[in-house]
């Protein structure tokens, strides 16, 4: 009887190689391997997971993927070309990591977890002939595409005679989209349109003053986990702990070490033990006017020192951004509208959303507009457009609410399709389900928000929120304090969670006391601020605020108002009910 043969079967197979990958090693070794590995788990492993592929191999610079649909490779190959190009924007050419793919539809050999023969031979020589960036498919490929594929074009390359493969390929290649093309064909960031560069920073080693060479780790650690959790932010460019540390030991000139990193801000700073204490000092510097941006200090009791590490990190981190994104801010204040890019544009809006008015939503608005115009593949200005249009739909300052409501899903929907690895993007969908009262889904993208970026003064004070409504106030308290400390420079707004969240905890005096922070209440607060009043036996001061209330909201009724509200326990809806019932508000 003769024995078996080995398993076959056809298959979709995906090859990718990356380019220059012995120069780059050579050069940073360490560095390229940390963009590499993060290359990976953000972008590459993300688009094959989403795409049904089974990675079957990797090695240092390669991978080979195989798919039981060919309309899923090139989706995947595709999706995984526009997000490196979009990554690479933010890099000079000389540190960009590229591959090259290459997709054959054939018959493989299965050999337990690795696969062989025509198929996987065919798509390693198409990937060879693909440029960088680029992917070149097979014949057996296009014809099982048909015209499934619209948003991708392909241009016939004819039949090519490669290497150890006796007879000839037909070779398509595709057409990326007009951005990604630029950026292959001229070899330097595409151009076609202004899109701004993400502001830019380097961490300097901080210096150990201590005398003690035993401090030296924690000043190292300290320096590392800075430009780690920075690199969580995905508006803002993080030069590597390889590139910053050559200058550790060296005396430094700020604006020297920013032209040669190509960078806009440094933050240096130093560290100091002293008796029982340790004293870390830090400092950003804009490198463009040698000017300082922001300083603190931070002393802390020497008893856990990976403790201290880890929160003197966050504290750091977590102010940061937002001082960067302010001095960024005035920038934008001395140039012209019509010369702001993309991401000023996103940066202009932010601030103009933060103050929650109807007019300055308005302006928002058509700053994410030009953002998108500029660069219709910046995710994070679709996510902000869902943000600021949702912040019209729970004001009711739009026409046609339904319209409004489906506009901000479909700009989520682009976000996520462009990148699913921005919080902001988590975020914002986490909201919109709230809106829904789908608290399960809700809670999912808040974790994903969390997971991405946990030193989101936002993401966080959003968590503090989402777990008011879901019944859990204390908890949420913790968080919006958190929140709080995380940007001693944050939003107004977030007094109004904190308050909410006092409320249903029953903590009614220092919920008033949240709501007195808020400058220029509007109904809403005058409701909770009557309804807080009123649970405390203050009936003057309830009945002052319920005034208030129908003064701004003629038409406020307790039903329509709790008709609004989130409560997934009916318990903390009954309560605030009772509180504004109690206040004389009409049912």
């Amino acid at each position: 009887m003769q024995a078996p043969g080995p398993e076959r079967r056809l298959a979709a197979v995906l090859a990718a190689d990356m380019v220059g990958y012995s120069r780059l090693m050579e050069v940073d070794e360490a560095g390229t391997l940390a963009r590499l590995k993060t290359h990976r788990l953000e972008l590459i492993d993300p688009s094959i997971a989403k795409n049904r592929g089974r990675i079957i191999k990797t090695t240092g610079d390669g991978l080979l993927v195989e798919f039981q649909s060919v309309t899923d490779a090139v989706l995947c190959a595709a999706e995984v070309q526009r997000r490196m190009a979009r990554r690479n924007a933010d890099v000079s050419p000389a540190r960009w990591i590229q591959f090259r793919i290459g997709v054959n539809l054939g018959d493989v050999i299965i050999d337990e977890n690795d696969i062989f023969g025509d198929g996987v031979n065919v798509a390693a020589r198409l990937q060879v002939l693909a440029e960088p960036g680029g992917i070149c498919i097979s014949g057996a490929v296009r014809d099982q595409l048909g015209d499934r594929l619209d948003e991708i074009a392909f241009e016939d390359l004819g039949e090519q005679s490669v290497k150890n493969i006796t007879r000839p390929i037909h070779v398509f290649r595709v057409r990326l989209d007009a951005t990604t093309m630029v950026a292959l064909e001229s070899g330097r960031e595409a151009s076609a349109t202004p899109i701004a560069r993400k502001p830019s920073i380097a961490v300097l080693p901080l210096v150990n003053m201590s005398g003690d060479p035993e401090q030296e780790f924690f000043a190292d650690g300290l320096t590392e986990d800075i430009i780690t959790e920075l690199s969580r932010f995905r508006d803002l460019l993080v030069i590597s702990r390889n590139s910053t540390f050559v200058h550790k030991g060296k005396a430094v000139k700020v604006q020297e070490v920013a032209r040669e990193l190509d960078v806009e801000y440094v933050l240096e700073g130093s560290v100091r033990k002293v008796g029982d204490r340790v004293r870390v000092t830090v400092q950003l510097i804009d490198a463009q006017t040698d000017r300082h941006v922001w300083a603190e200090r931070y002393d802390r009791k020497l008893e856990d020192i990976f403790a201290i590490q880890d929160e003197v990190t966050g504290a750091i981190v977590a102010t940061l951004p937002g001082r960067v994104e302010a001095a960024t801010q005035e920038r934008v204040k001395r140039k012209p509208t019509d010369n702001m890019a993309a991401y000023e544009c996103v940066l202009a809006a932010k601030v103009l959303h933060h103050r929650s008015r109807r007019e300055d939503n308005a302006q928002a608005q058509l700053l994410l507009d030009r953002a998108i115009a500029l660069d219709p593949n910046y995710a994070h200005a679709h996510a902000w457009k869902a943000c600021v249009l949702g912040q019209t739909w729970v004001y009711g300052w739009c026409a046609d609410r339904d319209a409004t409501f489906r506009q901000v899903a479909d700009e989520l929907e682009i976000a996520l399709a462009l990148d699913d690895n921005d919080s902001d993007v988590h975020r914002i969908l986490a909201a919109v389900n709230l809106t829904r009262d789908d608290h399960d889904k809700a809670a999912y993208h808040q974790e994903r928000a969390i997971a991405l970026n946990p030193n989101y003064d936002i993401v966080v004070v959003q968590q503090g929120e989402l777990l008011t409504w879901l019944g859990r106030p204390e908890e949420g308290i913790e968080w919006i304090r958190k929140a709080m400390r995380l940007n001693p420079y944050h939003p107004e707004r977030f007094w109004n969670h904190l308050g909410r969240a006092l409320y249903c905890a029953e903590k009614y005096a220092e919920a008033a006391e949240a709501f007195a922070r808020i400058t220029r209440p509007d109904h809403t607060h005058h409701a909770f601020l009557a309804a807080t009043f009123a649970q405390m036996g203050d009936s003057v001061a309830a009945a002052a605020h319920a005034a208030e209330v129908v003064k701004l909201e003629p038409a406020f009724s307790v039903a329509g108002y709790l008709a609004t509200q989130h409560y997934k326990q009916a318990v903390d809806r009954a309560r605030h009910e009772a509180g504004l019932l109690k206040a004389g508000l009409p049912a």
